[in-house]
């Protein structure tokens, strides 16, 4: 497998400066933390599914959650349990309640089939822009060690994070080496690049290389050392100048994309400022079902949205949300979509 030992030297130092993960000094056979480069956050991500989940197994996910995600999910047969969320994130109530059904001694008995993870993306949540909120992740840690399951921390977003200091990471909290946690490059530097990270413990780490050695074989050497020229051309000092860079682009558009829906929907619709990513989850009101709305007729009048049920499990049934995305339209053209989905919806009530 091609690895290029100056970008792995370079993402372990930077996950130390940002997470200072507890893991760092311990042996390999307690978690210590590894880390291994994949083709996009995206491919990692189905590999530790792929190394994790058997049939029949129970996983923890909080709705809506990200089509792409719940479409790798269900080929593997396994259980979803659904857990609770608001404008914070998982609800560790919520959480707490599903978790009852079992006793913390029954992760120990494979019978009773005890949840083995949580799946999360802490920050920016596609397609609501919720954060989970540092109490509310300590909260779900603590569960996590009594009920013995690992947590995948997807965090595409981590670095669209509008507000300082950024929340702490469930990486910063692994005290067991139970996180696995899944990193990109594409929201900051290129989506085409197909560069991600898997942070996590090592004997883990090892079985998603051997995965990648029978499946992509590597990730592209040339993409590889790209980016680790530009990291090094950079420096950790360069790189994060260049995140808050992007930041404020997504900062200007969030607050684009939210003047137009106070403009046009405020008697429509409701919805929450997104604090990171670049997604804004709105709810059409008096209208039971959108997907005909975005499917159809948005089309037609030349604005993309993606309806709501894409984000559940059975996305046959009903939804009043949509997602609309500030990644690239312009200011003007978010305030004209806008302006003519507010047509639509009028019409249609």
């Amino acid at each position: 497998m091609k690895r290029i030992p100056e970008l792995l030297s370079w993402l372990k130092q930077l996950q130390v400066k940002l997470h200072n993960p507890p893991t760092i000094h311990y042996p390999p056979s307690q978690g210590q933390m590894d880390l291994c480069v994949t083709t996009g956050s995206q491919d990692g991500l189905c590999k530790v599914f792929d190394m994790i989940i058997n049939r029949g197994d129970n996983i923890l996910l909080n709705e809506p959650a990200y089509s792409g995600t719940l479409q790798a999910l269900l080929p593997l047969g396994c259980n979803i349990i659904k857990v609770a969320s608001d404008g914070d994130g998982i609800i560790p109530d919520s959480l707490k309640e599903v978790l009852s059904r079992w006793k913390p001694e029954d992760s120990k008995n494979p019978q009773k089939n005890s949840p083995k993870c949580l799946y999360t993306v802490p920050n920016g949540n596609n397609p609501t822009g919720n954060s989970l909120t540092s109490n509310r992740k300590k909260e779900i840690y603590e569960l996590a060690r009594k009920y013995d399951f690992l947590i995948i921390e997807d965090d595409p977003y981590y670095f669209l994070q509008f507000n300082k200091p950024w929340t702490p990471s469930f990486l910063s909290m692994d005290v067991d080496g139970r996180v696995i946690r899944v990193d990109s490059f594409s929201k900051i530097l290129s989506s085409g690049l197909r560069i991600g990270f898997v942070t996590g413990p090592k004997p883990l780490i090892e079985r998603i290389i051997l995965h990648m050695q029978v499946s992509t074989m590597h990730t592209s050497t040339f993409t590889q050392l790209l980016v680790a020229q530009l990291l090094h051309q950079w420096g950790e000092e360069g790189f994060l100048a260049h995140v808050d860079r992007v930041i404020d682009f997504y900062r200007s558009q969030k607050d684009a994309i939210l003047a137009a829906a106070d403009k046009w929907l405020s008697d429509l619709a409701e919805w929450h400022a997104p604090t990171a990513g670049m997604f804004l989850w709105i709810k059409v009101k008096g209208i039971y079902d959108v997907k005909k709305i975005i499917g159809e007729k948005a089309i037609k009048k030349e604005i993309f949205f993606i309806s709501g049920n894409d984000f559940y499990i059975d996305s046959s049934s009903p939804s009043p949300y949509l997602r609309a995305s500030f990644s690239l339209a312009s200011p003007e053209q978010m305030d004209i979509a806008l302006q003519r989905l507010a047509e639509l919806i009028r019409e249609s009530l």
